[in-house]
């Protein structure tokens, strides 16, 4: 019975020290990549732009070839967007929305994973000697669940893995 208590109050103790390191994480949690493509920002605008071309480079649709999708009734620049259903846990369901549309240099969106939250994002193209320098990029807040605060460490190894393929596959196209 002894043994038992020690176990119990080992696990205690471990459950709150989580907790109160969760108190200590930030909340925010930012996801950036980065990749030089050969090409002028006026090539790559459009591939961001025009809510359908991301059919042709983001890694989420490799993942659900059935992945069920609906475009808004604008398809590009601020205010076009698109919705998806997949059965792929890795992919859900969700809608994203550009929200700002710099032609050539800049683009925002908001991305809803319904229920799992909202992420913002951005596209930033610089023009460097070699041709473009694309950066996908993404902040959300976690809130202070100590859970979801957890999963946010995580988030760069996840998501940015996710935006390397997306940044190479827009090079292999251009």
């Amino acid at each position: 019975m002894q043994a038992f208590f020690i176990i119990l109050g080992a696990f205690i103790v471990l459950v709150l020290g989580l907790f109160i390191f969760t108190l200590f994480l930030s909340s925010t949690v930012k996801v950036e990549r980065s990749l030089v493509i050969p090409a002028a920002p006026q090539r790559i605008f459009p591939l961001i732009n025009v809510v359908r071309n991301w059919e042709l480079w983001s890694p989420w649709h490799d993942l659900d070839p059935n992945i069920k999708i609906t475009y808004g009734e604008k398809e590009s620049g601020a205010g076009a967007g698109y919705s998806w259903e997949s059965r792929n846990r890795n992919v859900g369901t969700g809608h994203m929305t550009l929200t700002e549309s710099r032609p050539d240099q800049y683009i925002a969106t908001n991305t809803d994973f319904m229920g799992m939250g909202l992420a913002k994002g951005y596209f930033r193209l610089d023009p460097v000697d070699a041709g473009t320098l694309v950066t996908w990029g993404m902040t959300c807040d976690m809130g202070q669940h100590p859970i979801r605060k957890v999963m946010g460490l995580m988030m760069d190894k996840w998501v940015g893995n996710d935006f390397e393929k997306g940044l190479d596959k827009m090079k292999r196209l251009l």
